[in-house]
């Protein structure tokens, strides 16, 4: 027995929760190293101001899979080509980060400290109600001086990644050609809704949900990509054939920092969001609009669980943990 065998056994926790309203509309997809696939799709892709049903084709606020499906797999393809390395001081490639202070904090971390969360910098700060322009934005970013503190999960850890990876390029990053099924920008009419957002005055679709991307333009290191189920899995496919990666940086990828934070992603431990019944070479991450992506290299398999659990509003009870906890130890007990 496989989980390709039991999809529907596996899908129907989620599939429950959109029968009772705790979220609207939900995407299962399951894959393997050679390509052997399976989706399913119940729910909505919005519910107001109309509704419409969730189909296939439809692209997910991806939110932060973004740090992961883009930004972490971008700059370590740069590594890879020697354009820089993971122990690069951060304004070795940034020069005017904190430039009026050349013994700053800041101009110290390395890349990899960003990609594993090991800074002092804050977890999420309101940078969008300073109400700037993109580019003005972008400036206060790299000149503000951040508040010490213990390392936390940040999303400035990744804006300032971003950043990095438009200087070594020299092209912003809405202007990357993604494989088929990802992007940063998506068809309104074919995407699926995320929050009625008292910021914004009206239901996001097509749009990106996190404030803080929406006000650098769109696209930004920590969030702004899109995803359709399939483009999903076709990246965590590539990731397990090797994701184009040198041995040595792939390895980063599963080989634990600090804690069980690799470099983007987070290893399989007790009690993770994963579930149970995994290899210890499992990975995985999660986004804040519903959206999840785990692999296990060990098994050669691969799953994502997408919702729109944020839809119409952030501020209800989903129990959108319990379901990928749940949905992820089904397909691990039949994964042996």
């Amino acid at each position: 027995m496989t989980p390709f065998d039991q999809i529907d056994v596996i899908f129907a926790p989620a599939r429950k929760a959109c029968a009772e309203g705790r979220i609207p509309g939900a995407a299962l997809g399951l894959i393997t190293r050679d390509g052997t696939r399976a989706v399913r799709v119940a729910g909505f892709a919005q519910i107001e101001p109309e509704v419409v049903p969730l189909a296939q084709e439809m692209w997910f606020d991806l939110a932060s899979l973004t740090k992961v499906i883009f930004t972490t797999h971008a700059v370590l393809t740069l590594v890879d080509q020697g354009q820089m390395a993971l122990d690069d001081p951060l304004a070795r490639h940034i020069p005017d980060l904190r430039q009026y202070e050349s013994a700053a904090p800041e101009r110290a971390l390395t890349l990899r400290q960003l990609l594993a969360h090991q800074t002092h910098l804050p977890a999420v700060e309101p940078l969008y109600t300073l109400g700037q322009d993109p580019e003005t934005l972008r400036a206060y970013i790299l000149q503000r001086v951040w508040t010490s503190g213990s390392p936390v999960y940040s999303d400035i850890n990744y804006m300032l990644l971003g950043f990095l990876i438009e200087r070594v390029t020299g092209r912003p990053l809405a202007d990357y050609v993604l494989p088929e099924g990802l992007g940063f920008s998506p068809p309104p009419e074919k995407s699926v809704a995320t929050e009625r957002c008292a910021w914004r005055g009206r239901v996001m679709r097509g749009n990106v949900h996190d404030e803080n991307a929406f006000a650098l333009g769109g696209a930004a290191g920590h969030a702004g990509l899109f995803g359709t189920i399939d483009g999903v899995l076709d990246h965590a496919r590539y990731l397990l054939e090797g994701g184009g990666l040198l041995g040595e940086t792939f390895r980063g990828m599963i080989t634990p920092v600090a804690g069980n934070r690799a470099l983007g992603w987070e290893v399989n431990e007790p009690g993770w969001h994963g579930g149970t019944g995994h290899s210890d070479h499992t990975i995985g991450h999660l986004g804040f609009t519903g959206t999840g992506l785990w692999i296990d290299f060990k098994r050669e398999i691969a799953w994502t669980l997408l919702t729109n659990r944020v839809h119409p509003s952030r501020h209800t009870d989903t129990g959108i943990m319990a379901l990928r906890r749940e949905t992820g130890s089904l397909i691990g007990s039949l994964s042996g």
